[in-house]
Formats: C-alpha cells, structure tokens, sequence
C-alpha cells in the first residue's frame, strides 16, 4: 500500500524535455563564488555562468547554475534512487519464530507454546507474544528479550526521550507509517531509533543517508513504546509537502521546481520504500541538532495510474 494519502498533491503529465543522461552526484562542499563549476557535467552556459549573481540552489553538494541544470541533477538522483529499490529492500530471511526462539531459551515450555498457539488459531490470527502474555502469562520483558534475539539487536529504553529533540531527524509521515520511534542523539553521531515488533532497516538506512548520523535500532517492549509513540506523533516535525506524480519526468519537474523556489543551500534524496524523500537546508546548520524552521521536507510518489 503506497505511503502517501488521499490529501497529496496530484501533478498531471506535461511537456516535459529532461536530459536523460545520468549525471555525477556527492555529497560535499559545494564551491559558489564567481569561478563556481556547475555541479551537471552536461551544462550548456560555459563562461557565461561566471556573471551570474547565483549562490544557489545546491543539491547533494553541488551548486547548480540555472534550473536546467537543477532540473538535470535531479532526474538523475531520482533515477539512481530507482534503480537502487532492489539493493535497497531488505532482502527476506527466515527468522526463527518467537516462540521456538524462547523455547530454545527456556523462557516458556513446550506446554505454554502449544496453548498460544491454540489460542491463536481460535482468534483467528494475533501475535504469538500476545497470547503467551495473556494466556500464559509470560512476562511482556521476555518477549521483547525474543524478539531483539530474534532480529539481532538491542533491546532500547526511554531513558532521555525528548520528542521535541528527535523530531528534526525524520519527517512526521515516516514516524507514522513505519511504526519507527526516535528515541535520542549522541553526541551528533549516533541516533537511536526504536520499533515495536519488527526493524525497518530499509527506514534507518534512509535516515543514515539523509543526516550523515549512524541509526542504532532496537526493539522497545510494546507497553513503553506504544505511549511514547503517541506522543512522538504529537511532537513538532520539519515543514513537509507531500507530492503524488504520474511518472518519472513529471516527478523531476515538480522536485526541481521546489528546489528553484527555496533556493536552498543544500538538498538531498533518498528513497523510502515505495516513496521518495527530499529534505531541503535553507540555511546552513549550526551544532549538531538542525534547526526545524531551517528545514522543508518533500515526500513524493509516482502513480501511474492516477
């Protein structure tokens, strides 16, 4: 099921002329003076851009001199965002069911398992956890002890959780959808980033390629995260516009026309599952926690079928 809602916005089909060539991308500093270089390798202007008053927009590093050009280095982040989707998904792993996971352990017997499972099957579905918590009294500690061995990692707490202090680092859409809690930074490094039941390391992966933190993800024991979660979704997030495009060209003409209107200092994007993340600085970031009004984020799709 795509992520983005009925409420986004709806971009139709247009006369549309892109380069198609893939363009070089990274993310750095980008040099923007009066002997600036072009961040498209394709740029058309020559000397001419020398004696443009133009200090931005710069995405992923690179200052872009014209919207052509703009344009261009976004169709081609957009294109490698796509043909990354198979390297990017998580592939699928046989994980060891929970319950054999706490058999082996010696947290339940043999007895218990059977009588959630039978519990299970009358309800006509639920999680395992579930009815060996209310049906065989197993403690909700060991179950999320299964799981964090389950998915090899952590189990996380909520030691210092601010929301107002991790809602920069994702927008309000993702928290949401993905079930993902951000529980706290350190030292402008690490970020920790909890789940409920299973990690989304499709997420915490988009998140380490947006903010240059790296993600540590963990399970948080479902009666904690569930109040948390609540109130993460009621905290402050970063500007967001939500886009839905009948394809590829039409998409990388909207990006880029946002881009051209704030004119940012910097600008990435990443690819989110079946969406597309593009954060914009609109001015440069001072300690290690940006600032929220400094921030718009643009989630976009394409649905060819709209």
């Amino acid at each position: 099921m795509p992520v983005l809602s009925r409420f986004t916005s709806r971009i139709r089909p247009a006369d549309l002329n892109l380069d198609q060539t893939p363009q070089r991308a990274g993310f750095g500093v980008a040099r923007v003076g009066l002997v600036s270089t072009c961040a498209n390798p394709r740029c058309k202007a020559g000397w001419l851009k020398v004696w443009r008053n133009r200090t931005s927009p710069v995405f992923e590093g690179g200052w872009c001199c014209s919207p052509e050009c703009t344009a261009a280095q976004v169709g081609w982040a957009l294109r490698r965002e796509i043909e990354m989707l198979g390297h990017a998904e998580e592939p699928r792993r046989h994980r060891v069911p929970l319950g054999l996971v706490m058999l082996g352990q010696g947290w339940i017997t043999g007895t218990q398992l059977r009588g959630a499972l039978a519990a299970q099957q009358t309800a006509g579905g639920g999680r395992i956890g579930h009815w060996l918590t209310r049906q065989q009294c197993v403690s909700e500690h060991l179950i999320t002890r299964a799981l964090a061995l389950q998915w090899g990692c952590p189990v996380l707490g909520l030691d210092s959780h601010e929301p107002g202090s991790v809602a920069v680092f994702l927008p309000r859409l993702f928290v949401d959808a993905f079930g993902a809690l951000p529980l706290r930074s350190a030292a402008g490094k690490l970020l920790y980033v909890g789940f409920e039941q299973r990690l989304d390391r499709v997420l915490t992966l988009a998140i380490e390629r947006m903010t240059d933190l790296r993600v540590e993800c963990g399970v948080v024991q479902d009666s904690v995260f569930r109040p948390a979660h609540a109130r993460m979704l009621q905290a402050r997030f970063p500007r967001v516009e939500l886009i839905e495009a009948v394809s590829e060209q039409v998409l990388v003409q909207e990006l880029a026309l946002r881009v051209e209107r704030a004119r940012p200092v910097d600008c990435r994007l990443v690819r989110v599952h079946d969406c597309f993340w593009l954060r914009m600085w609109k001015r440069p970031q001072r300690g290690p926690s940006p600032e929220i009004e400094a921030i718009e984020d643009l989630i976009s799709s394409i649905n060819p079928l709209m």
